[in-house]
């Protein structure tokens, strides 16, 4: 029996098992995200996004049915082939490492999903940043959609098991040192599987101060998809739009 350990982000992203894991995420609540996200911030008819780790593509996807010329960039070279599928003269994939900025400029750049923290090195979460600055133009915002990393330390489940597909995912959640993670251990096809997600719970301080560093300017602060007030104890998300 081989046993499949590791605890770096990228091949998790890449592995068929991340996209079973979490298929059930909810497609509808996302898509009034964005239906609100992109009339809140009166993106231009026709407009230029770029959505930074767009994994397979279903955001990018989507906004480019609003009308939107969108470009999903994403580190996974599995998730980027997938999204290929969808490609059309106004919606194109790339494989592009977000911490380095973009070769273009951008009406409005989104990185969505809790896409945000992962990285090995600390230096690279203010990188971002700076590139989310260097890929906006003069009249163009940046959107950080992160958990409320408060919310989900007071409400952290330690262990439980879900079940999807056949394949029964064991879950074991902490917060150490830091970052919120999560162990996740499963079989299939006889063979054993250890991954782990790790996150940094960085908190609305946390982004403030990089906000500063980078040299942007946070306008708005929204608790969940519906873009109500932000309340550090009760809402779900923390979503930042900055310039």
């Amino acid at each position: 029996m081989t046993t499949h350990s590791t605890a770096w982000f990228a091949s998790w992203f890449d592995s068929p098992f991340y996209h079973v894991l979490y298929k059930d995420r909810d497609y509808a609540e996302a898509q009034q995200f964005m239906d609100n996200l992109t009339q809140y911030l009166n993106v231009p008819e026709g407009g230029e996004i770029l959505d930074l780790a767009c994994g397979k593509g279903r955001h990018s996807v989507y906004l480019n049915r609003l009308g939107y010329d969108v470009t999903g960039v994403d580190l996974s070279a599995n998730s980027i082939a997938h999204a290929k599928q969808y490609e059309n003269d106004s919606l194109h994939f790339k494989v592009h490492d977000m911490s380095k900025p973009y070769p273009k400029q951008f009406d409005a750049v989104f990185n969505l999903f809790t896409s945000f923290g992962y990285f090995d090195h600390e230096a690279d979460n203010l990188n971002t940043i700076k590139a989310i600055k260097a890929n906006l133009n003069p009249f163009g915002f940046g959107v950080i959609d992160f958990m409320n990393s408060e919310f989900v330390i007071d409400h952290l489940v330690a262990e439980d098991t879900k079940t999807v597909d056949g394949i029964d995912f064991a879950l074991k959640r902490r917060y150490e040192n830091g970052y919120i993670i999560k162990d996740i251990s499963f079989t299939a096809d006889g063979e054993n599987y250890n991954y782990q997600e790790r996150v940094r719970g960085f908190k609305l301080a946390d982004f403030e101060a990089l906000f500063e560093q980078a040299g942007v300017y946070l306008l708005d602060v929204f608790g969940d998809y519906k873009l109500r007030k932000f309340d550090h104890k009760q809402s779900e998300r923390l979503i930042m739009i900055f310039k």
